[in-house]
């Protein structure tokens, strides 16, 4: 299987170069090279323990690199000062630290600080862009209550809201679904559809196979290197996916969408 990439031409919204991470004294990902094109949703799949995480925290600059690079809009990440970058590229992660006292609208909020000034106080711009995010994650009757007092999937669809507030042109997400259940599943895959739609740009990494072939791309990662980038559509693509579990699965068009069974 050999990597593909869009055409040298586009710059991209983000690439990395001969990206290579070591932690404990242990090399996770090897000489990755990527370009996402702009506007598209590329979703990151690979077995368990391939490196997917450790990428994304890379390519999301919260990582340092043993050896590459990478690059968000065609600049260096490390040339971006911290605001600038929080503004362009927001994040989701897995487990995230949240304060379990404080309430869902002031977690929200959080998303807006890039747009703010040093001790500045929200304005009537951020209320409306927590409000709409928090529309779009189907969390608004919780604005009031604490976090506390939220299940998993309440707090998943918080933490969406959370980074969906900062109105990012390039958004990475780290395991999305957790907890969420199928009829939210439904929901984030059409949210993110929109957002692609109106030209934002998404990293997704899912362990849901089904969610993962209804972006426009796949990234297809195995012991911490990029096997493959193409898009869904093309025959290759699902092949390699199918590879990339050792044949262990088997993909069905069923009524416009592809179904993933066991082999």
């Amino acid at each position: 299987m050999k990597p593909t990439t869009p055409s040298p031409s586009d710059r991209g919204a983000l690439a990395a170069h001969d990206l290579s991470i070591r932690l404990a004294g242990r090399d996770i990902v090897h000489a990755a090279d990527l370009r996402l094109p702009a506007g598209r949703w590329t979703a990151m799949v690979g077995p368990n323990g391939s490196g997917k995480s450790t990428l994304l925290k890379a390519l999301a600059g919260l990582l340092p690199a043993r050896r590459g690079g990478v690059e968000l809009l065609g600049r260096p990440l490390n040339d971006w000062n911290g605001r600038e970058r929080a503004r362009t590229l927001a994040w989701l992660g897995q487990d995230e630290a949240v304060s379990a006292e404080l309430h869902v609208r002031d977690i929200v909020m959080l998303g807006r600080l890039p747009h703010q000034g040093w001790l500045g106080r929200p304005g009537d711009g951020d209320a409306h862009a927590v409000s709409r995010a928090m529309v779009l994650a189907g969390c608004e009757a919780l604005a009031d209550r604490l976090f506390s007092t939220l299940s998993g999937g309440e707090r998943q669809r918080v933490l969406l809201a959370r980074v969906l507030a900062v109105q990012a042109e390039v958004m990475l997400m780290d395991e999305p679904l957790t907890n969420l259940d199928p009829p939210h599943q439904a929901d984030w895959v059409k949210l993110v559809r929109g957002l692609r739609d109106a030209g934002t740009t998404l990293l997704t990494v899912l362990h849901e196979l089904g969610a993962a072939l209804q972006a426009d791309d796949l990234l297809l990662v195995r012991n911490g290197q990029v096997l493959h980038h193409g898009a869904v559509a093309e025959a290759a693509t699902r092949q390699c996916l199918i590879d990339v579990f050792d044949g262990r699965i088997e993909l069905h068009a069923v009524n416009g969408h592809w179904l993933v069974l066991p082999h």
